[in-house]
């Protein structure tokens, strides 16, 4: 199975923060060694825009056939469209054959070999259309508020207006952006990531946090010293 790395160069949140220097190491080198670890990835490839981020990922072992065009890089570029072009141009360009493949954001950096290697046999062993990892939610999602025009607080799901208490309610989780594996047919097809075949892998916390501003890269940088 490949894995794409997708990284592109503009971060409005943080700037720079693939290549941000986390506890003394890129942060997408965390990605990239973890890939490499894996008992069933074979190849790692990256998918970016930036001459810089392609250098460093590339001295780290990844692998950059080519570099993303810029229609693909903007804040506004939709990752399926990112994830189609990449394996489109690869059977086009390497006459690679993907059938089914595994997305690593950089901006999971406490994801272990181990969560990869378990959320591929989950896959394989399901016969999965796709799978995604998740955490569950620190808070039901049925306690959510909304500000009204007039400034007052109201339920965000009226439908599901409750009192009880957490531990009365079912468990919610979230997707934590670590690893999503998809069946390739069914993603290009269909178009979205979610089927009747979608299964969980579950991550704790600890291992869940998504960097997209500069609290959860100390966050992490906190777990990561620890």
């Amino acid at each position: 199975m490949i894995a794409i790395i997708p990284a592109r160069g503009g971060s409005k949140g943080l700037p720079g923060k693939n290549i941000k220097p986390l506890n003394g190491k890129p942060l997408i080198v965390y990605t990239i060694e973890a890939a490499l670890t894996s008992d069933y990835i074979s190849e790692v490839i990256l998918t970016t825009d930036s001459d810089e981020i392609a250098s460093v990922a590339q001295e780290a072992g990844a692998t950059i056939p080519f570099m993303r065009p810029t229609e693909l890089a903007g804040d506004k570029s939709k990752a399926i469209d990112v994830y189609i072009y990449t394996i489109e141009r690869l059977k086009k360009e390497k006459a690679i054959e993907v059938h089914d493949f595994i997305v690593l954001q950089p901006t999971s950096p406490l994801r272990l070999k181990e969560d990869i290697d378990a959320s591929i046999q989950l896959f394989r062993q399901k016969k999965a259309d796709s799978v995604i990892s998740v955490t569950e939610a620190s808070h039901p999602p049925v306690w959510a508020k909304k500000i009204t025009p007039e400034g007052t607080l109201s339920d965000y799901f009226p439908e599901y207006s409750t009192n009880a208490n957490r531990q009365e309610i079912e468990p919610a989780y979230m997707p934590n952006g670590a690893i999503f594996i998809f069946k390739y047919s069914l993603l290009k097809d269909k178009y979205r990531y979610y089927f009747s075949r979608t299964y969980p892998y579950i991550m704790p916390a600890e291992r869940s946090v998504d960097i997209d501003s500069q609290l959860d890269f100390d966050f992490a940088e906190f777990l990561l010293s620890k």
